[in-house]
C-alpha cells in the first residue's frame, strides 16, 4: 500500500487532523524561508500532540548537520528530509549525528536527474518538480527508476489515484494542494487521504 506523507503542518488544528487521519507520515518545515516554517520550540510542541504511529519528518534546505541532529535527538523528529544542495557526503556527516532515515529530494527536470536520485546514498529519495510549486511534472521521466521514493509536486486529491495507478511509488507527498487561504483544511486532507486509500 502506498504510504501518505501530509507536509506543512503548522498549527494545533492541522496536528489533530492528522491524527484522525491517520498518514504514515507528516512534515514539519524547518526552512525559515519558507511560508510553513515552525520554529523547534512550536514543532516540539505539536510533536507531543502527535499521535503515536505517525513519523514526524522534519524537513531542511543546507542546515547545518548539527542542527538536524539536535532536533532527532530530541525525538521532535524521527526522519531528515532535505531539499537543498546536500550531496553524499553531507548525508554521510549527517549519518555521524543521527540515526535518523534520510530523505534526499531532487527536482526532476530531466533523465540526468533520476540517474543522479539513483547514486545518492539516502534512505529514500523524493521527486519533485522543486520548491513547493505544487506543479505536476513529467511522470514519463521516473517509470525506469530502480528504488523507492516518494512521490510530490502538484499532487491532489483528484490526480492522485492516477498517479499511484501508473507509478506505484513507495509514499505520496502532498502540502500545497491540502491548503485553503495559506493553511491546512480538513477536508482537502481527508480527500486527499481517500484517494489513496482507495487507488492503493
Amino acid at each position: 500500500m502506498t504510504k501518505i506523507k501530509l507536509c506543512g503542518l503548522t498549527r494545533d488544528c492541522d496536528i489533530e487532523y492528522a491524527n484522525e487521519l491517520k498518514p504514515d507520515y507528516i512534515g514539519f518545515v524547518f526552512a525559515e524561508k519558507s511560508k510553513r516554517y515552525v520554529s523547534p520550540e512550536k514543532s516540539q510542541l505539536l510533536r507531543k500532540q502527535l499521535r503515536s504511529g505517525i513519523v514526524p519528518v522534519g524537513v531542511f534546505v543546507d542546515e547545518k548537520p548539527g542542527v538536524i541532529a539536535g532536533l532527532a535527538n530530541r525525538n521532535i523528529i524521527e526522519v531528515v528530509q532535505l531539499h537543498g544542495s546536500e550531496d553524499n557526503c553531507y548525508i554521510e556527516n549527517l549519518r555521524k549525528l543521527t540515526k535518523c532515515a534520510i530523505i534526499k529530494a531532487f527536482r526532476i527536470e530531466s533523465a540526468a536527474d533520476i540517474k543522479a536520485a539513483e547514486l545518492s546514498s539516502a534512505d529514500y529519495v523524493l521527486l519533485d518538480s522543486g520548491g513547493g510549486s505544487g506543479a505536476v511534472f513529467d511522470w514519463s521521466l521516473i517509470r525506469g527508476i530502480k528504488r523507492p521514493y516518494f512521490l510530490a509536486g502538484g499532487l491532489t486529491p483528484e490526480n492522485v489515484g492516477a498517479a499511484i495507478a501508473e507509478l506505484q511509488p513507495f509514499a505520496v507527498d502532498a502540502s500545497s494542494s491540502l491548503e485553503a487561504d495559506g493553511f491546512k483544511d480538513k477536508n482537502k486532507m481527508t480527500a486527499f487521504v481517500e484517494s489513496v486509500r482507495k487507488e492503493s
